[in-house]
C-alpha cells in the first residue's frame, strides 16, 4: 500500500478522536515509513498532511470531502466515526450524511472504526449499523463485547447477520513509550511545579472536567474516606484533581468541583492542578498519581483509561461501563464499582494495599505489551487496509469469524 488517507477530527481540536488519530499516525508512519498518509480534518484540523475540508455549518459537507478525496485518490481510506463528529449542525442523529458520503466513495476500500458501539442499541444506531454494514468495507470495534453483542443484535436478520464477518476487533492504543519508574516519581512533581507533593500518597482523578466524569462523587465522600486509610495505615492521602474545563457546559460543575478541592486542600487532603490534558504533560500528571478514580458513567471507550494502562497507573472505575469494564476484566489491572459504597470500599483498598497495586500495575504492563501497544495495533491496522484492498479488487472476499 502506497497511500492511506484518514477521515477524522484532528488537533488541535480539543476532542478524544483527534489525539486518538495523532497517536495512531506517529506510530503508523514508524510502522511504514514508505506509506504516505494524509488527512481529512474538520476545519479546525492543522499539521502536516492535513486537509481541514470538513464543515458541518454545510449541509452538503460530504460533496467537498468526496471530492477531495477524489483528487487525493488513495489506496485505501480510514475513518474514524462518533455520531457528532459527522452530524449538520447536530439536527441527525441517524449521521445520513456519512452514509451519503460512504456511497460517494464507494469505489474505495473503505475501514470504518467505530468508537460507539454501544451493547444496546437505540433504534437509530441499529439503522446506522445496518447501513454502515451495507456500504463499508470493514468496521472495526473496540472491544470483543460489541462483536458479539452485533450477532446477537442481528440474530434474526438473515441479510446484516451476513456482513458481519465484515466486523472485526482492534483495541485502543496506548503508548509503550510513557512507563515511570519509582525513583522518577517525585522528580516528575518537581517538574510539574509540584514539588510540595513530593512523598505524598495520592489518589488522582485526572483529564477534563466534564459532568460525565463525575468527580463529586469521590469529592464529597473523600474526607470519610481519607479518615479511614489513615486509621488502616497511619499515612494521609490526598485527593488529586487534575485538569481542566473543555465544554462550557460544563461550567458550573466544574467550578463546584474546584471549589470543593480547594476546601480540601486548605485541610491538607486535596490539591487542584490545573492543565491541559494533552500530550506529554497528560502522561506526567497520570503517573505521578499512585492510582486513578475513573468516575465516568457513559462512556463506551476512554482515551483516559488508554492513558492509565501506558503508565501502568492502577485504577477503580465504573461497572457495568462497556468499554471500561471490559477492558478492566482483560487485563486484570483495576478494581470495579457499581455505586458510592463499593467505590468508597474500593478505594480504601486500593489506598491500604500497596501489594495490590504493584499487582495491578504488573497487569497493566503485561496488558500493554502484549494487546494494546500503538506498535501492535499499528500492525493490525496495516492488515486491516490490506484485507479491504484486496477484497475490493476481488483478490480475497472479507470474512471475520464470531469470537463467541
Amino acid at each position: 500500500m502506497r497511500s492511506l488517507l484518514i477521515i477524522s477530527s484532528y488537533p488541535p481540536r480539543f476532542c478524544g478522536i483527534a489525539t486518538f488519530v495523532e497517536e495512531a499516525v506517529e506510530f503508523m508512519k514508524k510502522a511504514r515509513p514508505d506509506t504516505k498518509i494524509e488527512i481529512i480534518s474538520h476545519t479546525d484540523g492543522a499539521g502536516e498532511g492535513v486537509h481541514p475540508v470538513i464543515d458541518l455549518k454545510d449541509k452538503r459537507w460530504y460533496a467537498g470531502v468526496a471530492e477531495k478525496i477524489r483528487r487525493l485518490n488513495p489506496d485505501a481510506i480510514h475513518i474514524e466515526h462518533e455520531y457528532g463528529l459527522y452530524n449538520y449542525q447536530g439536527r441527525d442523529p441517524r449521521n445520513r450524511e456519512f452514509i451519503r458520503l460512504l456511497d460517494l466513495i464507494k469505489d474505495y476500500p473503505t475501514v470504518i472504526e467505530a468508537h460507539t458501539i454501544h451493547g444496546r442499541l437505540k433504534e437509530s444506531e441499529e439503522w446506522f449499523i445496518k447501513e454502515l454494514l451495507k456500504r463499508c468495507t470493514v468496521l472495526i470495534v473496540k472491544c470483543e463485547y460489541q462483536k458479539w453483542r452485533l450477532y446477537w443484535t442481528f440474530k434474526d436478520n438473515k441479510k446484516i447477520k451476513k456482513l458481519l464477518g465484515k466486523v472485526t476487533v482492534v483495541p485502543h492504543g496506548a503508548r509503550p513509550d510513557r512507563r515511570y519508574g519509582d525513583e522518577e516519581i517525585n522528580l516528575l512533581k518537581e517538574e510539574l511545579g509540584l514539588e510540595e507533593l513530593r512523598g505524598k500518597h495520592m489518589a488522582g482523578m485526572v483529564g477534563w472536567v466534564q459532568y460525565n466524569k463525575r468527580w463529586d462523587i469521590v469529592i464529597n465522600m473523600w474526607e470519610e474516606i481519607e479518615k479511614a486509610i489513615y486509621q488502616k495505615t497511619k499515612q494521609h492521602w490526598l485527593l488529586f484533581g487534575a485538569g481542566d474545563i473543555r465544554d462550557e457546559d460544563d461550567r458550573e460543575e466544574y467550578s463546584k468541583y474546584v471549589m470543593t478541592l480547594k476546601g480540601l486542600e486548605k485541610k491538607g487532603i486535596g490539591k487542584y492542578f490545573k492543565f491541559t490534558p494533552r500530550g506529554e504533560i497528560y502522561y506526567k500528571v497520570m503517573a505521578i498519581c499512585d492510582f486513578i478514580a475513573l468516575t465516568s458513567v457513559d462512556e463506551t471507550q476512554s482515551g483516559t483509561l488508554a492513558r492509565i494502562i501506558a503508565t501502568n497507573t492502577p485504577y477503580i472505575t465504573t461497572a457495568p461501563l462497556e468499554g471500561l469494564t471490559a477492558q478492566t476484566v482483560d487485563s486484570q489491572g483495576g478494581l470495579l464499582f457499581t455505586d458510592r459504597d463499593s467505590l468508597k470500599d474500593g478505594i480504601i483498598k486500593l489506598a491500604c494495599s500497596e501489594k495490590l497495586r504493584r499487582k495491578f500495575g504488573d497487569n497493566l504492563k503485561k496488558y500493554l505489551d502484549t494487546k494494546v501497544n500503538w506498535e501492535i495495533v499499528a500492525r493490525r491496522y496495516y492488515e486491516i487496509h490490506q484485507k479491504a484492498i484486496d477484497a475490493k479488487t476481488g483478490r480475497a472476499q472479507i470474512n471475520f469469524p464470531p469470537n463467541l
